[in-house]
């Protein structure tokens, strides 16, 4: 089998989605310019998988049960970090430390928890 899509509910799929167009650069699908349509795809470059945001009634209340691990890999963590906020984040837990390792949570515009750790070049790994 192959992961096609994770999905997102949440109560604004288009805006959602183009947050996370702006965070990753993917696009969104071109068959949901529609505000009020109840799903927005993001298309992720294969073979990751793509990210489905679907609209849901009921808020979200509770921590997440999956969320997303990101790392840079044109910027380091910090300046990530910086970027994303900028773009609607919220800092939720600063995890790093004084020795450069460590992690920060960040919630998206509807407080969905994901992380952004080191970059590819601060651990010394190819993209």
């Amino acid at each position: 089998m192959i992961l096609r899509h994770v999905a997102v509910d949440c109560a604004e799929p288009r805006k959602l989605a183009m947050f996370w167009s702006s965070v990753t650069g993917w696009p969104v699908a071109e068959d949901v310019d529609e505000i009020e349509d109840d799903e927005a795809l993001l298309s992720a470059p294969g073979p990751v998988p793509s990210l489905l945001f679907i609209r849901v009634p009921e808020a979200k209340t509770v921590k997440n049960r999956l969320h997303f691990d990101w790392m840079p890999t044109e910027r380091t963590r910090d300046e990530e970090v910086e970027r994303i906020i900028a773009l609607g984040a919220t800092l939720y837990e600063d995890h790093r430390k004084p020795d450069g390792l460590g992690w920060v949570t960040l919630l998206d515009p509807e407080g969905n928890e994901f992380c952004v750790e080191r970059s590819t070049l601060e651990r010394g790994v190819d993209a």
